[in-house]
């Protein structure tokens, strides 16, 4: 649904008046997509991904260990980098839970948050008691 002429000049108003507040914060709102940047980012990750593995082979075949630890490095960072804004780039979500008493549901997420605040020790105690007693 369109926006009527006063809406319009409204938003304009507001625009102007952030413009005028805070112009840095303005221009980095106006940039664009957000996602495009993280696929950017996703991209360069993997071109250091690849980059690095070819100056790790090229360590390897001249036989020198700073030229293999740099490519490694250098793979590291790009699969990094990659793994950051993987997210953001996919436009993947956090998965829902469905209503109480379904499968994945509310109660069997109560459970999960409870059970993932616990220190990873406790946990498996609880798992091997579990088994235990069956």
């Amino acid at each position: 649904m369109p926006l009527s002429e006063h809406e319009q000049r409204l938003l304009e108003q507001i625009e102007r008046a952030l413009v005028d507040d805070d112009p840095k914060f303005a221009s980095s709102v106006r940039t664009g997509d957000r996602r495009l940047k993280a696929r950017r980012k996703l991209q360069l990750g993997a071109l250091l991904v690849v980059v690095g593995f070819a100056v790790l082979v090229g360590g390897a075949v001249a036989e020198s260990v700073p030229l293999g630890v740099l490519g490694f490095l250098i793979a590291f960072g790009g699969a990094a980098l990659g793994v950051l804004h993987y997210r953001g780039a996919t436009g993947a979500v956090e998965p829902t839970t469905g209503p109480a008493g379904a499968p994945g549901g509310a109660s069997a997420a109560r459970g999960r948050s409870s059970r993932g605040r616990q220190p990873m020790k406790n946990r498996l105690e609880e798992r091997f008691r579990r088994r235990y007693d069956q």
